[in-house]
């Protein structure tokens, strides 16, 4: 079968992450998508691939097309894996597109987590998915949040490598060194009225904000945001046409992981994900110019860099000290944004990855990390020490 390569096209994200309720998570994605193609200069109907996690309204095969007025539809997929959906997705979409089975596909995302009150880092009760299961029946009963479940991933890992807080901190540091660039954090930082507002912050700052699960400290866990944006992806001979340069998903991975009597929690799927996705592309970790890393909690990102490959297993902390992977030092520049430790997080981060990556392989970052021709963007789904999913695609430039 004939294959294409498959672009990203159109992007937007959706600039306010504090809405006090006056718009719903479907009108974040109505919005987004149409700004999305717009920044592409399609249409509405050249639309013919639609992905879609529910995230909106459930049920979203049936509903999304009939809310999106897409009549014509030949694709359509729902997975769901969490805040990886969104790189999972692009790999179907590289596929279908790929192989012509359509031409432009939409990914769409909207949350109003803050809104909403959403209790994310406290709840993940299984109970709250439906009739009693498995999971639910094992687990719900001991109480445990999310945090603590990364707490304890955290807690191991600086056991079995000798990591130290002040390393993990770091990565909140960077996060917020690349976020007081960024208007949009900015504003988000204000509005939510983060700690030492939009300003730069060190490792004491860290290390001094309240502990919400040992070791985990209050700047090192995401906020609660609204927000949301959409990805357009189109086939090369559509692609070619567009308002802006294409930028080429040239590698994808998918993986999932669960816990296993005697397993190791530190290790994440991202050990599968990443070298499929390498792989594919036909680079490796060191060509890499920007990583977009999902950043639920600080111990997120430093188990799935080492997982990724960038470094060893264990050595993630000499990576991310002393400002290692600002945008303005050489080598690999990590979430530079602000990530979903000080730009957004409404709840499922994996969107924003690939709107940043393609946005500093366009040249438009706040952050921009010169000439930059290979990123990454790296979603972690679920929830690490429980069940979790790991997509990575590799996107590049002409």
């Amino acid at each position: 079968m004939a294959t294409s390569r498959v672009a990203i096209v159109g992007i937007h994200e959706y600039p306010s992450r504090h809405t006090h309720g006056t718009v719903t998570p479907l009108h974040i994605k109505a919005h987004s998508a149409a700004r999305a193609l717009e920044d592409a200069g399609l249409t509405w109907k050249d639309v013919d691939a639609l992905y879609d996690d529910g995230d909106g309204i459930l049920w979203p095969g049936l509903h999304m097309p009939e809310y999106f007025g897409l009549d014509e539809l030949k694709v359509v997929d729902t997975t769901t894996v969490g805040g990886s959906s969104f790189e999972f997705q692009v790999a179907h979409a590289a596929r279908a597109l790929g192989t012509g089975a359509a031409s432009v596909a939409l990914l769409s995302y909207g949350a109003v987590a803050k809104s909403g009150a959403s209790d994310i880092g406290t709840g993940a009760r299984y109970s709250e998915l439906g009739p009693p299961n498995p999971i639910s029946n094992m687990e719900d009963c001991w109480g445990t949040t999310l945090v603590a479940d990364y707490a304890q991933v955290a807690r191991r890992y600086m056991h079995q490598h000798g990591t130290t807080s002040e390393q993990l901190a770091e990565i909140a540091v960077t996060a917020r060194h690349h976020a007081v660039r960024n208007p949009d954090a900015v504003k988000a930082i204000e509005d939510l009225g983060l700690r030492h507002g939009p300003n730069e912050i060190t490792v004491d700052q860290v290390l001094s904000s309240t502990m919400i699960a040992d070791p985990l400290h209050h700047l090192e866990c995401c906020m609660i945001s609204d927000g949301g944006g959409a990805v357009i992806l189109a086939r090369e001979d559509v692609a070619r046409g567009c308002r802006t340069d294409p930028v080429w998903v040239l590698g994808t991975g998918e993986a999932t992981g669960h816990r296993t009597n005697g397993g190791d929690i530190t290790v994440t799927a991202a050990t599968r994900s990443g070298p499929a996705a390498f792989g594919q592309a036909g680079v490796t970790p060191a060509d890499i110019d920007v990583a977009m890393v999902y950043d639920s909690f600080t111990i997120t990102v430093m188990s799935a860099l080492e997982d990724l490959g960038f470094c060893a297993k264990g050595e993630g902390g000499g990576l991310v000290e002393n400002g290692g992977l600002n945008f303005d030092t050489p080598g690999l520049a990590l979430n530079t944004d602000g990530g979903g430790l000080s730009s957004n997080h409404p709840g499922q981060r994996g969107i924003f990855l690939l709107i940043e990556a393609t946005r500093q392989l366009r040249g438009q970052s706040t952050a921009q990390v010169p000439d930059a021709r290979l990123a990454i963007a790296h979603g972690t789904g679920g929830t690490l020490n429980r069940r979790y999913a790991s997509g990575t695609v590799v996107l590049g430039r002409d």
